[in-house]
C-alpha cells in the first residue's frame, strides 16, 4: 500500500500535532515496513526526514499560510489538487488540513475543536478558516480519526458528522517515558536545568488553554499555609497571549519560587518528569492530553484537571479536579506532598494506566482504517 502522510507539523516542531505526526510514521514503519511510505511537508526550505527510514520526503514549497489558502481556493474552484501531490493510495491528514483529492483515499485525524470551544485563544484568521474549512474536511474524508472518545463526541454534535464515520484511536506514549533508575543521568539533567532538591512540574505550552494561572493561585495559596512548599518548575515553550500569565507569577510574589526551564532538550524532558514529586495539568480543554499520560509513564503522581478527554486518558490512576478549583488543586498538591504512601500508589496505577497507551496499538488500528478506506469506491468532489 502506497501511504502519504502530512508530516508538516512534525517538520515545524507543532506540540502535540508534531508529536501524533512523527511518532505514528515511526510505529507504522515498524509495523508495515512493506508499505511504500511519502512525508508530504510545506516548507519553502527543504528538510531531509532523516528521522524517518525508508520514508520518500515530498515539499509543497511553500509556507503555511500560503499553502493553506492554496487548499481553500481548490475546494471552491472545485478542482482536484492529485496533480500536484504524491501518487497515493491513501493520504492522511494529521494537520486539520485535507487537500482535495479525486485518485485517492483520504484519512483525516481530527484533534480537537478548541477553536469553537475557546475561540479567544485563537488568532482570528486561523478561527476563520477552521470554521469555514473543517467541516468541508470532514465531509470530503472517506474516514475519519478521533483521538479520543471526547473529540468524537463533540465532531458528531458540532460538525454534523455521522458517528459510524469516526474510529476513536488513542494516541500512544514512547519508551523514552519510563522510570529512569540512572542517578547519575538524573542529577545531570538536574545541574543542566538548575532543578531544586524538589518540585512541582508543570509542562506543557504557556497558553491560556493550559490554564497555569489556575495552578499559580492554587501554588501561592499552599505557600500561605507553609514556607516549606517545594518550588514550582514550569517546563515548556511561550504559546499563545503567554505575556498575562508570566506577569501573574510577578503579581503574587512568586518570582523566587517559580522555575522557568523555557526550552528542554527532547531527550532530558523524561529526566526532568522523573524528578519532580508531582506533576500538576490544570488544562481547560484537551484533545487527547499526551504530557499527563507521558508523566505516569515515568511514574511521577498526576493531579489533572477533569475537563474534556482527560479522564479517558488519566482513568483512576491520578487526582481529577474542576479546572477552575484552586483550592481543589492547592488540597490536591498538598495531599501528595504530604503522603508518600499516597505518591507510591498513584506511581504504580499510573504505571499500569500509561501501559495500556502504545503507538504499536495506534498504528495497528490506523492501519486497519486505512484498509477500510482503501475498499471505498473513487469519486469525484463533494457538492
Amino acid at each position: 500500500m502506497r501511504i502519504t502522510l502530512d508530516l508538516s507539523p512534525f517538520v515545524h516542531h507543532h506540540a502535540g500535532l508534531g508529536r501524533y505526526a512523527g511518532e505514528l510514521t515511526h510505529a507504522l514503519q515498524n509495523l508495515a515496513p512493506q508499505n511504500e511510505y511519502t512525508g508530504l511537508y510545506h516548507a519553502t526550505r527543504a528538510h531531509s526526514l532523516t528521522a524517518f527510514p525508508n520514508l520518500e520526503p515530498f515539499r509543497v514549497p511553500l509556507d503555511a499560510k500560503p499553502w493553506r489558502m492554496s487548499v481553500l481556493l481548490a475546494y471552491h474552484a472545485r478542482v482536484n489538487m492529485d496533480r500536484w501531490l504524491p501518487t497515493t493510495e491513501i493520504f492522511h491528514a494529521t494537520d486539520h488540513l485535507l487537500p482535495p483529492l479525486k485518485n485517492s483515499r483520504s484519512v483525516f485525524t481530527i484533534h480537537d475543536l478548541i477553536f469553537r470551544f475557546f475561540p479567544e485563544y485563537h488568532l482570528p484568521l486561523n478561527r476563520w478558516f477552521l470554521d469555514l474549512m473543517l467541516p468541508k474536511f470532514m465531509r470530503r474524508a472517506d474516514a475519519i480519526i478521533a483521538v479520543s472518545e471526547n473529540t468524537k463526541r463533540d465532531v458528531v454534535k458540532w460538525m454534523n458528522v455521522p458517528a459510524e464515520k469516526i474510529s476513536v484511536i488513542y494516541e500512544g506514549v514512547s519508551p523514552a517515558f519510563r522510570p529512569i533508575q540512572d542517578r547519575d543521568e538524573l542529577e545531570r539533567v538536574r545541574a543542566a536545568y538548575h532543578l531544586p532538591p524538589r518540585y512541582i512540574l508543570f509542562f506543557s505550552t504557556i497558553e491560556p488553554r493550559k490554564n497555569l494561572i489556575t495552578l499559580l493561585d492554587a501554588y501561592a495559596a499552599l505557600r500561605k499555609r507553609g514556607s516549606d512548599v517545594p518550588p514550582l518548575v514550569v517546563m515548556g515553550r511561550k504559546g499563545w497571549l503567554y505575556e498575562k500569565t508570566l506577569q501573574h507569577i510577578g503579581a503574587l510574589d512568586l518570582t523566587e519560587r517559580v522555575v522557568l526551564t523555557n526550552w528542554v532538550e527532547g531527550a532530558d524532558v523524561p529526566a526532568v518528569i522523573n524528578l519532580a514529586d508531582v506533576f500538576v495539568f490544570p488544562s481547560l480543554y484537551e484533545g487527547f492530553g499526551l504530557t499527563p499520560l507521558e508523566a505516569m509513564a515515568c511514574g511521577t503522581p498526576v493531579i489533572s484537571s477533569n475537563a474534556s478527554s482527560l479522564p479517558e486518558v488519566i482513568g483512576d490512576a491520578g487526582i481529577l479536579v474542576a479546572p477552575r478549583d484552586v483550592g481543589g488543586f492547592a488540597e490536591a498538591i498538598a495531599r501528595v506532598l504530604e503522603n508518600d504512601a499516597l505518591r507510591q500508589e498513584f506511581r504504580a496505577r499510573g504505571l499500569k494506566q500509561a501501559a495500556r497507551f502504545t503507538w504499536e496499538r495506534a498504528a495497528q488500528e490506523t492501519l486497519r482504517v486505512y484498509e477500510q478506506a482503501r475498499r471505498r469506491n473513487p469519486r469525484g468532489m463533494e457538492k
